[in-house]
């Protein structure tokens, strides 16, 4: 428990910023799979059309700060090759 207010104040932001961080790292965890299910059905038309809108969500997540820009950017090149090795 916080000694000070100032400490208080922190610990409840801390807690709200926890909620949305998880909020939004859920969000992109999920798209990211179903955007990964897409590629393992094989279906390069639709992942094709997926995949700008997958990149979004991790660059929003990065914007957000739940990722780090090198690992968002590492994120979209791996998703982008996987699509392109489709047939």
């Amino acid at each position: 428990m916080a000694n000070h207010k100032s400490a208080a104040k922190k610990a409840r932001r801390d807690a709200e910023a926890r909620l949305r961080n998880r909020s939004n790292r859920s969000t992109l965890k999920t798209a990211v799979k179903s955007f990964l299910a897409l590629i393992a059905g094989g279906n390069k038309a639709e992942a094709a059309k997926q995949l700008p809108l997958t990149q979004g969500l991790v660059d929003k997540a990065c914007r957000k700060g739940v990722m780090h820009k090198n690992a968002a950017d590492r994120t979209k090149s791996r998703l982008a090759e996987k699509v392109n090795k489709l047939a």
